[in-house]
């Protein structure tokens, strides 16, 4: 998850995602290494964080991640 320190959707995400069992988020603090913001907008287009990626897939942001487990299709993605 490329994240900050200060961002509440960074903590928000992480909540959702210690719920549901995630035990490991290896993080990419984008605060501490700006070069490494520039990579995370190549990669997924967006330049707000949290931008979340689950067993290699870009889910993309805490709305999209919250809307996955609304949907009930997050547990699912979180098995694979």
């Amino acid at each position: 998850m490329y994240c900050t320190a200060v961002c509440p959707y960074c903590v928000r995400a992480e909540q959702l995602l210690r719920h549901k069992g995630v035990l490991q988020i290896d993080k990419i603090r984008v605060d501490l290494q700006p070069e490494l913001r520039a990579a995370m907008m190549e990669k997924t287009g967006r330049r707000t964080v949290p931008q979340i990626y689950i067993n290699g897939e870009h889910v993309g942001g805490y709305d999209d991640l919250a809307a996955l487990d609304h949907a009930g299709k997050l547990d699912q993605l979180l098995t694979k």
